[in-house]
């Protein structure tokens, strides 16, 4: 093939996305036996809805050899992923089920219905398939999938804070009329942490707007956005970290000011012990951290008056500047350092103001 490989691995066909190579491989291996290669997919449930508690799920589509659109090119088309049509969440569910140690789960949005405050109806999770595959062929699976990212199109995912396995998938739109345009999908579905999976994550991108429109550029930094911030979250969430009495041995942690509930919640959570000073009824505060706590100290606003800013997360600092109306310049990242016009000044709609981060 010009400019491809050269002679690679299976798993280096699967790592490099290389279509080729997959189109090669399944040939060989179901050449006169294309029914063999279309019911495993079935019995992967791929050609079965989910039956999702949501309407208008859609129905997979899998040609079938001897049918009225199957040809002699369906099998290595389908090798790559063309004339099969699949939802993202169905395409989820199976790459969930192979984080999951091979067990297929039923998406689930509700887990209970409430009244009242009380619990009305409990739904319970749905099996699909207690096992998709062998302990064997997981474990490859999740290895290719693992080497996507640690050598394959998804390098650019490798400095996620968690380890990232998945697929990336780049594909033209079909039009009804004119067949195959310029029209692109752009795909990432995987999951995370790989050494020990425990969220599954698709990131579909329809038509993206500007040239670049494969699914390591355009969906891959979606998702490493999304796990980052998941993850981060585990500390509080899914990890069950044993809370250690943090400040018998550290001091507290550097803390943007900002919106006091959101804030009050995050330092309550993290057992940081929290005192508001002054204007104990504002919304917005600044904080400073002493030996064995953090301080924080409200800020009151006033109409047609500029508003300070400073101490405040650039998200924050937005937020108000915005609903002052105000437009916003900004010069660096972290927290807001200095401001023009000054705090205090009279102010006009429409006016612009310059911020200066910390960073």
């Amino acid at each position: 093939h010009d400019e491809g490989y050269g002679l690679i691995t299976v798993k280096q066909v699967f790592e490099y996305s290389s279509n080729v190579g997959m189109a090669k491989l399944i040939t060989r291996l179901y050449k006169n036996r294309e029914k063999d290669f279309v019911d495993r997919l079935y019995y992967f449930h791929l050609n079965e809805p989910l039956g999702i508690e949501l309407k208008g799920e859609g129905r997979p589509e899998i040609r079938y050899p001897g049918t009225k659109y199957w040809s002699g090119i369906s099998l290595a088309m389908m090798a790559h992923g063309y004339e099969v049509r699949l939802t993202p969440l169905q395409i989820l569910t199976f790459y969930n089920a192979v984080a999951n140690g091979g067990r297929m789960m039923r998406p689930m949005f509700v887990k209970e219905l409430r009244q009242r405050g009380k619990t009305i109806k409990r739904f319970s999770p749905q099996v699909i398939d207690p096992s998709i595959c062998s302990r064997s062929t997981l474990k490859k699976a999740r290895a290719m999938l693992e080497g996507v990212v640690d050598s394959g199109t998804a390098m650019n995912l490798r400095n996620a804070s968690c380890k990232i396995a998945g697929k990336t998938g780049t594909a033209q739109i079909a039009n009804q009329k004119f067949g195959y345009g310029k029209q692109y999908l752009a795909s990432f579905v995987g999951y995370f942490p790989a050494e020990d999976p425990k969220y599954s994550c698709i990131v579909w991108v329809s038509s993206p707007s500007n040239s670049v429109y494969y699914g390591n550029v355009v969906a891959g930094p979606v998702f490493r956005e999304i796990a980052q911030k998941i993850y981060a979250t585990r500390i509080a969430v899914d990890n069950e970290v044993e809370k250690i009495g943090w400040f018998d041995k550290v001091e507290p942690p550097y803390t943007k000011g900002g919106y006091w509930p959101e804030l009050e919640k995050v330092l309550d959570e993290l057992d940081i012990p929290v005192e508001k000073g002054n204007d104990a009824s504002s919304h917005w505060v600044i904080t400073r951290k002493q030996e064995d706590k953090v301080l924080c100290f409200g800020k009151l606003y006033t109409r047609n008056l500029m508003p300070d800013v400073k101490g405040l997360g650039l998200k924050d600092a937005l937020y108000i500047l915005e609903n002052y109306g105000l437009e916003v310049t900004v010069t660096g990242k972290g927290t807001v350092v200095n401001q023009w016009p000054q705090p205090g000044v009279r102010i006009q709609k429409g006016e612009t103001v310059q911020l200066e981060m910390s960073q």
